[in-house]
């Protein structure tokens, strides 16, 4: 199923506004404005996919006309976990969607409700529906990981403000580092503060429901000095096993599906 980013400005469980054609994405609706059912332009009920992390979950749905449309969410009716729009970073109303709630517990109920503005102008929000992440599966680290709150010294580009190089290394895998366009030759440079001996690294990358921006493999060079890798990196952040010492290392993409490549989390752990 192909997907674009919808441009839009929600406000959760409450009337919201959509860019669809020209309208201003600041303007408020009008208090008199109806908000239909969207159910009533759902070609089939929305599709929940959880990941099998736990931790985000995709909401796949066809419209039978041009949308730009959201998936708010949250642990209870009041949907204030997230906002998640269609993955791609094109733009415009169009009918198959797919949007990627991430930042989510394991093995948690969530509430969501679709929600945005038709081609003909008209508003729609579908009832709340519920679904269930799947639980956290059992994962072993090695150790700390000192990639927390590193300090980005270098990057190879940012796609904008919203996705950041320091959220690769901000512990939230609902924030992501994309950079502009940059495919084989993404790169990020972490200054860990202090030589640390590493024991593993992974790369949890970032993707877009067309298959591209994910980072399948990647290095790791430590000081200026010797480059280690390639190593698997993935969706699935997959821990490679190192023993190296370092402070400054600079991690660059090696094979990747192209396009916004980056990562919803970089770890690097040290030894106990």
């Amino acid at each position: 199923m192909t997907s674009r980013l919808l441009r839009l400005v929600l406000v959760p469980a409450a009337v919201v506004t959509v860019v669809a054609g020209c309208a201003d994405p600041e303007a408020p609706a009008a208090a008199d404005q109806v908000v239909l059912a969207a159910e009533e332009v759902f070609v089939e009920q929305p599709v929940v996919v959880p990941d099998p992390s736990g931790t985000s979950a995709t909401v796949q749905v066809a419209t039978s006309l041009d949308m730009a449309c959201a998936v708010v969410f949250g642990r209870d009716e009041s949907l204030g976990d997230g906002i998640a729009t269609d993955a791609d970073m094109a733009g415009g109303a169009h009918r198959e969607h797919e949007a990627v709630m991430r930042g989510l517990e394991p093995d948690t109920e969530y509430s969501y409700r679709v929600q945005g503005s038709g081609a003909d102008g008209r508003l729609y929000r579908s009832e709340l529906m519920t679904f269930r992440t799947a639980p956290a599966p059992d994962v072993e680290v090695p150790g700390e990981n000192v990639a927390l709150g590193a300090e980005v010294v270098d990057v190879s580009s940012e796609f904008s403000e919203g996705f950041p190089a320091s959220a690769a290394v901000d512990g939230n895998l609902g924030t992501e580092w994309s950079s502009a366009g940059d495919g084989d030759d993404a790169s990020i440079t972490l200054d860990l503060g202090r030589p640390v001996p590493i024991v593993g690294v992974a790369l949890r990358s970032r993707s877009m429901s067309d298959g591209s921006s994910i980072v399948e493999t990647f290095t790791v060079t430590v000081d200026d000095g010797e480059t280690y890798g390639p190593f698997e990196a993935g969706t699935s952040g997959a821990v490679n096993a190192t023993d190296v010492t370092g402070q400054v290392l600079r991690i660059d993409a090696v094979q990747t599906t192209g396009g916004n490549t980056g990562a919803a989390e970089i770890e690097v752990y040290a030894a106990p």
